[in-house]
């Protein structure tokens, strides 16, 4: 009986590929660039499934013309605002993801985001290397202490837990920004705020953490900025659309926002090239999820999604 053709837009870890090729018939982008729509719909042509990954545009126009085949979609990634749900939907079309298997290693990198930026890392890095540095100084490079100060998360999710706790083993005190409360045994003492009003001026530090789309789109604007006390620091491990770049940018160069450091940007991987003028900002080219074991757990829940749909079952990671 011959395997089910699986279209796979990007390159993914070895073991990841090893157990697609073990169960499919792989189609693979070994250049592991961005497809255009053409290609992805002429390579997606017989297959029953596409795995994809962010950075893939699968809009309205491509699922509606994607081949009678195509039975299922799963992303290489939690978020997925690069897929247009509705239409996939409509075309009765299930789209699987990747949740809680990232959490973990992505608030790891969001507190190293906090670190990094606060204690001026990409500043004394950049020193280094480049042979300017004379020796140790009094005054040379101070930041700002992390451990005792005040955390704010916007967006409370899986990630935003995790940093949380992480947070809590620096002395935090966190306060969250969301939709509505958590139950205290998730929220662990967090406290809610249900406005910006309240929130924002406490918030010495500020985690993005919410997902990605219109209803969040350049939340962080020049209003919001506004409210957090003079030199805050923001961090961004989520969406690059969360933040109004050059509202951000506006408040590095006036003092309002001390540091920032940026995991992920609006249009990567083009992002504005004033953030690489500007001392303090840390940027680190989308590395949340970059772990190993976090990457290879990514891949099998993609393929189990896939697996569980042609099948016949009801994924667990299937989009809601």
């Amino acid at each position: 009986m011959p395997k089910p053709v699986l279209l796979m837009t990007r390159r993914l870890p070895p073991a990841v590929e090893a157990r697609a090729r073990r169960d499919y018939e792989v189609r693979q982008n070994s250049d592991d660039r961005l497809l255009s729509a053409a290609e992805i719909l002429r390579n997606a042509e017989g297959a029953d499934a596409i795995l994809c990954a962010p950075g893939d545009r699968l809009d309205a126009d491509l699922i509606a013309r994607l081949p009678q085949s195509v039975k299922v979609i799963a992303t290489f990634s939690v978020g997925f605002d690069h897929i247009d749900i509705a239409a996939a939907r409509a075309r009765g079309i299930p789209v699987c993801h990747t949740p809680d298997v990232l959490s973990v290693a992505t608030a790891e990198l969001a507190m190293l985001l906090i670190l990094a930026a606060a204690r001026r890392a990409g500043e004394g890095e950049r020193l280094v290397r480049a042979g300017r540095w004379t020796g140790w100084a009094p005054t040379q490079l101070l930041g700002t202490q992390v451990s005792g100060k005040r955390l704010g998360i916007f967006g409370m999710g899986r990630i935003g837990r995790e940093l949380a706790r992480i947070a809590r083993g620096f002395q935090m005190e966190v306060h969250y920004r969301d939709v509505a409360p958590l139950p205290e045994a998730l929220a662990q003492g967090a406290v809610y705020h249900a406005s910006d009003e309240s929130f924002l001026p406490l918030c010495q530090f500020l985690s993005l953490n919410a997902p990605g789309g219109e209803a969040t789109r350049k939340w962080l604007n020049a209003e919001r900025i506004a409210r957090l006390p003079r030199g805050a620091v923001v961090v961004n491990a989520a969406r690059g659309s969360l933040i109004d770049d050059a509202a951000l940018i506006a408040a590095l160069k006036t003092g309002q926002v001390a540091a920032a450091g940026l995991d992920v940007y609006e249009g990567e991987p083009d992002l504005n090239p004033e953030y690489r003028t500007l001392e303090n900002v840390f940027l680190l080219p989308h590395l949340g999820s970059a772990t190993v074991e976090t990457r290879d757990a990514m891949g099998f829940l993609a393929l189990d999604g896939i697996d569980a749909v042609l099948s016949g079952k009801t994924p667990r990671n299937l989009v809601p």
